[in-house]
């Protein structure tokens, strides 16, 4: 994987969008590999195809592309029209995603991550407000990705900090939560908010523990009156898909890849 761009592609090029998406695409159909079958390199999709970049000619995966000039994606991603992007990502092919961070100054890749569809929820769509009558769009309405919302294990690295990262090693982690795209869309929203809190506590944890988070939950779940039951609900789902273990009653370890 060469991690600069080719900018001999850039000449003739005078809108700083245009150079970075040629720049970028380029890149992404070179030298990026499908993270669930190992083909490369992934192709370019069709134009006009909302919401899809690249097509896996193996395995049909298809991936979206959100690029920016820096270190990483941070918490906050802008994107294109709301109701598309809603409609995409509640689809059954809905895509996965790859945010890419690079260097304008020279350039060079530093970050490629992953969120593979499975972590995907409507709620991490955030809409913004329509544009005022005196824009050439008015009315039209954005939306922004909020990444902040994904548990770690949804944010799996092609390269770190400017280094290239095992392909064997993102093979683990893209296989690691396969069994979320099992799940039905209010039933994913639960499991993604557990394991976002389960990250935030040790190795071993017991119920008590993972009851402190009630509060929060019953903000970002305002319909759910047994915030409690609905805990170790979701326990019981991730002990199953061995995510963590059951250690002794109302103990759990977490099962590392």
């Amino acid at each position: 994987m060469n991690l600069h761009f080719d900018t001999r592609l850039a000449e003739g090029y005078k809108s700083a969008s245009q150079i970075a998406r040629v720049l970028t695409e380029n890149w992404m159909g070179t030298n990026v590999y499908c993270p669930n079958c190992g083909c490369k390199p992934i192709n370019k999709a069709p134009n006009n195809r909302p919401v899809q970049d690249f097509l896996c000619s193996q395995c049909d995966e298809q991936f979206e592309l959100k690029s920016k000039n820096g270190k990483s994606a941070g918490k906050m991603v802008n994107d294109g029209a709301y109701q598309t992007m809603i409609e995409r990502i509640q689809a059954d092919d809905n895509p996965n995603f790859f945010f890419l961070s690079y260097r304008k100054a020279d350039y060079s890749v530093q970050q490629l991550m992953l969120v593979p569809k499975h972590f995907m929820t409507a709620d991490m769509i955030v809409r913004r407000k329509p544009l005022p009558e005196t824009a050439k769009r008015a009315g039209w309405v954005g939306c922004t990705i909020n990444i902040s919302r994904l548990p770690e294990s949804g944010k799996i690295l092609l390269v770190n900090q400017a280094r290239i990262v095992e392909p064997e090693q993102v093979h683990e982690q893209w296989n690691a939560n396969l069994f979320l795209r099992k799940q039905k869309s209010a039933s994913k929203g639960w499991l993604l908010a557990i394991m976002k809190c389960i990250e935030r506590l040790p190795e071993k944890f017991d119920l008590k523990q993972i009851y402190e988070f009630e509060k929060q939950l019953a903000v970002q779940f305002p319909e759910n009156n047994h915030i409690k039951d609905k805990i170790r609900q979701q326990l019981q789902i991730l002990r199953d898909q061995n995510v963590i273990e059951f250690s002794a009653r109302g103990q759990y370890r977490k099962i590392t890849i």
